[in-house]
């Protein structure tokens, strides 16, 4: 049973194992993503519904671009579809939405699309749906440094003045809360530069069911597990700490 008064405030998700999930039935790649795109909405409504407030999936890295480029083309369609078809259902649901990662070489016209989701859904509050489209770890470190560099040039930061929280401030996920939970689908155990400073402390777990396949039992398994796990940041446990 899940303790409602430990649910992971934010839960990030790699979603991985649609191309495996396809090859094994015998269907091409970009089917794997379509069913994977289609298990977002039930993975959603899910945490909503759970009580978690912020949901991270990492859905295109900026190493993806790598990939073949129907494949890629396919992606980006997909991303401009779901945006027109459930914008209304976001703000039905109170859900806000919001992207990270860099902008270039996204098409302008999925970049219109995600800032008329982000002004629309500003101000919900039930839940944060966060997409991690054309995102990478490092880069973002990269990027946050360059931010507060050219503040210090312009005299309006003091190097001696940053910290780990003040640094946090500079990246994409600056004013939200690091996640508490990490699922990455499909049994790999691998983090593929995603999140890099904010995972500091948080729970990893690496369920072997493909991504398309991942519904909301899982994710509720996912929780449970997280909920048996004793969270120190550092320190000593209960036990430990009595000895």
């Amino acid at each position: 049973m899940i303790d409602k008064k430990n649910i992971p405030q934010h839960v990030a998700i790699i979603m991985d194992g649609n191309g495996r999930w396809a090859k094994e039935r015998g269907l091409p790649r970009t089917a794997g993503h379509r069913e994977g795109i289609a298990r977002i909405e039930e993975i959603v409504n899910a945490a909503k519904e759970l009580g978690i407030k912020v949901i991270t999936l990492f859905a295109f890295s900026t190493e993806n671009w790598k990939r073949p480029k129907r494949e890629v083309n396919m992606l980006m369609r997909s991303l401009s579809n779901f945006l027109d078809k459930r914008m209304k259902s976001l703000n039905k649901n109170n859900i806000r939405f919001k992207v990270i990662g860099r902008k270039e070489p996204l098409p302008q016209s999925i970049l219109k699309k995600i800032k008329e989701a982000e002004d629309n859904t500003k101000n919900n509050t039930a839940l944060t749906v966060v997409l991690a489209l054309n995102y990478g770890g490092r880069q973002e470190i990269i990027d946050a440094v360059r931010k507060f560099v050219n503040l210090v040039l312009e005299g309006k930061a003091k190097i001696q003045d940053l910290d780990i929280e003040k640094f946090s401030n500079y990246f994409y996920t600056a004013g939200l809360p690091d996640p508490d939970l990490l699922i990455r689908t499909s049994g790999e155990m691998r983090i593929s530069n995603f999140l890099l400073w904010q995972i500091s402390y948080t729970e990893l777990y690496f369920p072997q069911v493909y991504w398309p396949d991942f519904t909301k039992r899982h994710l509720q398994e996912a929780i449970e597990v997280y909920q048996r796990r004793e969270r120190r940041f550092g320190g000593l446990d209960a036990i430990e700490a009595n000895n």
